[in-house]
């Protein structure tokens, strides 16, 4: 089975980053939520508020999506464009990015998804941010000790799930390399 990141891997860009502003282009009421928003990011940066704690106030701006489905769909209808294509169907795709978010652009390029599980009303999770180690605990999950043939992300934080597969690759904009088990940035 090949794994795959999404936001920076198979997705140029943060899919959530870009959902946020697209959801303010359409609804500006979210910018009524932005000083609070920058209140947490400094819990965040602080060590106070973890980041899921984090990401959780930061969902809160889909109380002010009125169907969130419907702009999701219409989200996807400008940025599949942003899907590299070099990501093989019927890979899984492994992601911190909510799962209501990545839903229908993995069911149409047919791979099997595993993200963060955030209600798309309230913003509250349901479990842990899918990052890092959560990321090999949530694999094993549901797939047990199936074999990672190859894995691929744009983050040393991923490293925990590129010791488990065959091969893995960093990956940076177009460029596919393979994985440095030496190097020790993360990216968060």
């Amino acid at each position: 089975m090949n794994v795959y990141d999404f936001d920076k891997t198979i997705y140029d860009g943060d899919s959530t980053v870009h959902f946020y502003f697209y959801c303010i282009k359409r609804h500006p009421r979210i910018l009524l939520r932005l000083p609070a928003l920058l209140w947490y990011a400094l819990l965040f940066m602080f060590k106070i508020y973890t980041k899921t704690q984090f990401k959780e106030k930061f969902y809160l701006f889909l109380k002010d999506v009125p169907d969130v489905d419907k702009e999701v769909a219409s989200f996807w209808e400008t940025h599949e464009k942003n899907i590299k294509g070099f990501q093989k169907k019927g890979g899984l795709v492994i992601s911190a990015s909510p799962e209501f978010l990545l839903a229908p652009i993995c069911q149409k390029l047919k791979m099997n998804l595993i993200a963060s599980r955030v209600d798309k009303h309230t913003g509250k999770y349901t479990g842990e941010n899918c990052w890092g180690e959560e990321k090999v605990h949530r694999f094993t999950e549901i797939y047990g000790d199936t074999e990672i043939a190859e894995f691929y992300s744009d983050s040393f934080s991923d490293s925990p799930l590129a010791d488990l597969a065959k091969s893995a690759f960093m990956v940076k904009k177009e460029e596919i390399t393979p994985w440095n088990k030496n190097q020790t940035e993360i990216n968060i």
